[in-house]
């Protein structure tokens, strides 16, 4: 792909900016949001590939790049249409040909870069566009979780930059098709730092180039699709850690831990841990899914993001720094940021009211390793941890399009997601359960020695249910419609008259049916009663305690109460 070398500077195309009316801006008032409705000119087309060319100048606090854009049309288009942070400046807009590169107009609509197309773009037609930019990039208030590029201090005093971006979309540091539902198949990222700082990002490092004046550039490729946010900037006075790991796939891929040189011991111990999580991970879900490019972990100034291929590691080395102090036993930050390289960058949501498939299964993942370590008592009070966290204010997943800040805004795609899961386990047993896991992640069993790219999918809640229903063999729509669909927890009505105790389901505010088992003590005799249509009658006798799921499997009004009494 074509990239030029830098410093950049390059000519000014013609730029227009233009008034608009308030309608025009209706879906572009928040250039710090992501996701949402598709602009019809951005549906028109789907990417091919980024190149994208960046410097950064760490006494300035600034960037100066270019991307190229190989897209692919999908409907008659005259703009081409980008996202780009309106603190950054466009110094060039062009459209590429055998010809030559030739300039277009560009007009700039709030957080939107419109490319005005020099002849209507045809259906099936793969077009090229550049775009140079530079400029101060927003600094991020809070990262990971309101971001943007970090420009810190190593405890050494060496310059430490960041980016994370996941909910403000990765527009804000470099000019992109902003939304979830577009990966570009492969990706170029190249990466100009003074020495001796080192660049590290996704994909696998084909070159280091020196240049003139004390600068190098990193050539980084992605031999997979990715989801842009994903696409990150790690530059430090890195030290790395390297070795391989032998997939349960049969090849080896590499692993890299960019370390700062004063973290370098810890580096080499949590190196170890790294690779006993990466075996986990793969004997419960199948093999890691970017092995033609590398397993990368970066140390941070924030405490995590899942960039493919390249995780965000900012815990410090502690078990704790994720976990509000509650030591799981293992790095929970590490444990849960791999999470994403299955459940987010090999299957990631179509759209972000989906984003519990992301958040929800990583969370999960947690008490499993801790199961695996410790035994199943570990495992549930792993899973109560995480209960007292739900809120219930709105649907885990509701049926509509969301953006990236309103899917976080209060849904639980966390811990509700994750109880969702262990739910769902108690209902179809472990041996479906985790058939489910690891065919959500590799639908078919062939797919597992793929490294092409094919492997990498998208998903919906809707193509879950219809994957667990298929390998439960039962209908499972009551199930999600009560936990994903709707805000409400389920209550159990218990009602005993003499030697019987009636048993009824209620979704408050609802008519939802809700048809889950219950295992149930009685006076130490456990048995498990169906409750076909929600409601059930159990000889109970002269028992003189009734426990009622006694381990808590299901998520439901009280359970956490019922709990911290036990």
């Amino acid at each position: 792909m074509m990239h030029s070398s830098f410093p950049i500077r390059i000519g000014i195309a013609t730029v227009l900016w233009l008034a608009l009316p308030l309608t025009a801006c209706a879906q572009i008032d928040n250039p710090y949001d992501s996701g949402g409705v598709l602009l019809p000119e951005q549906a028109a087309y789907d990417v091919q590939h980024y190149d994208l060319t960046v410097q950064a100048f760490p006494e300035r606090k600034t960037l100066a790049g270019e991307v190229v854009v190989s897209a692919k049309i999908a409907s008659p288009l005259s703009w081409f249409v980008l996202d780009l942070d309106p603190l950054l400046d466009v110094t060039g807009t062009w459209f590429l040909t055998d010809e030559g590169d030739q300039a277009v107009d560009l007009e700039r609509r709030g957080g939107r870069l419109w490319l005005r197309a020099l002849q209507t773009l045809q259906p099936g037609q793969d077009v090229q566009f550049k775009v140079a930019y530079e400029g101060a990039p927003r600094v991020a208030p809070n990262p990971p979780w309101d971001g943007g590029i970090q420009w810190e201090k190593t405890p050494s005093g060496a310059d430490w930059i960041a980016t994370s971006c996941q909910m403000i979309g990765a527009d804000v540091w470099w000019p992109v098709k902003d939304h979830v539902s577009d990966e570009p198949t492969t990706m170029d990222i190249h990466i100009r730092v003074p020495e001796p700082l080192v660049a590290a990002s996704n994909g696998r490092l084909r070159e280091v180039e020196p240049h003139a004046y004390g600068t190098r550039t990193y050539h980084w490729h992605l031999s997979n699709p990715i989801n842009v946010y994903n696409v990150a900037l790690n530059i430090a006075s890195y030290r790395i850690i390297e070795g391989s790991l032998k997939s349960v796939a049969g090849d080896t891929f590499p692993i890299q831990f960019f370390v700062l040189p004063e973290d370098y011991e810890k580096g080499v111990v949590l190196f170890e841990e790294i690779k006993d999580h990466l075996r986990f991970y793969e004997d419960i879900l199948g093999p890691y899914p970017f092995r033609a490019d590398k397993y990368g972990v970066a140390q941070t100034p924030h405490l995590g993001m899942e960039h493919q291929t390249i995780i965000a590691y900012g815990a410090g080395f502690s078990n704790t720094a994720m976990t509000r102090g509650n030591d799981l036993g293992f790095d929970a930050l590490h444990h849960h940021e791999l999470a994403h390289e299955w459940w987010g960058n090999l299957v990631t949501n179509a759209d972000w009211s989906d984003m519990w498939l992301h958040e929800g299964f990583g969370s999960y993942m947690q008490p499993l390793y801790r199961e695996r370590l410790s035994g199943v008592d570990s495992y549930k009070e792993a899973m109560m941890q995480q209960r007292r966290g739900i809120a219930n204010r709105k649907a885990l997943s509701p049926d509509s399009t969301l953006s990236s800040q309103e899917i976080y805004a209060g849904h639980d795609i966390y811990s509700k997601g994750s109880w969702l899961l262990h739910t769902l386990r108690y209902l179809v047993g472990d041996d479906l359960f985790f058939d489910i896991l690891r065919r959500q992640a590799y639908p078919d069993p062939a797919m597992e020695s793929v490294i092409d790219g094919s492997q990498v999918r998208f998903g919906t809640t809707t193509d879950f249910i219809s994957l667990a229903e298929g390998i439960a063999d039962q209908d499972l729509g009551w199930f999600f419609d009560v936990y994903a669909r709707q805000p409400h927890l389920p209550q159990l009505d218990v009602i005993r008259d003499g030697s019987t105790a009636t048993l009824r389901w209620d979704v408050p505010g609802t008519d939802l049916p809700f048809s889950m088992p219950l295992d149930i003590d009685i006076d130490g005799r456990r048995q498990r009663v169906d409750m076909q249509n929600g409601i059930a009658t159990v000889d109970v006798g002269e028992a003189s305690e009734i426990l009622i799921d006694p381990d808590n499997w299901i998520l439901r009004e009280g359970n956490l109460k019922q709990s911290e009494s036990n």
